[in-house]
């Protein structure tokens, strides 16, 4: 069974912290770019983050930079995401996600080129 497990959603106050991890079953990430993406009521969902199955490479949508940094630990079969700072626009399920291939494509964003999806687990950021 493939399956993919988000954890570590949870409610935080403005400018709190947390780490959202990723853990693959039934499958190796070791040839997957991994990537979290978000959807918040009423919008549509967007790719948050990406990183290629070494590792050695990473990207961020611009509201995220500098706030967010992803992570894998293949060894593990488990990708991270720890969140900074967070802001209340960052409220929403986070889903992780594996593309095949070792490289993130260039509109990863998308998600379209994502074969196995978490079920998300939620992020709520309020006062």
């Amino acid at each position: 069974q493939v399956q993919l497990v988000e954890s570590g959603g949870g409610l935080v106050q403005p400018g709190g912290s947390l780490r959202l991890s990723c853990a693959a079953s039934g499958f190796s990430l070791d040839y997957y770019a991994i990537g979290w993406f978000r959807q918040a009521p009423g919008k549509l969902r967007e790719g948050v983050s990406c990183i290629s199955s070494s590792g050695g490479s990473t990207n961020y949508v611009d509201s995220v930079k500098g706030r967010f940094t992803i992570s894998r630990d293949n060894a593990k079969n488990t990708a991270y995401l720890q969140m900074n700072s967070l802001k209340p626009e960052d409220t929403g399920i986070y889903y992780c996600a594996a593309q095949v291939g070792p490289s993130c494509t260039p509109r990863y964003e998308n998600g379209l080129d994502f074969v196995y999806w978490g079920r998300g687990t939620q992020v709520t950021v309020s006062s």
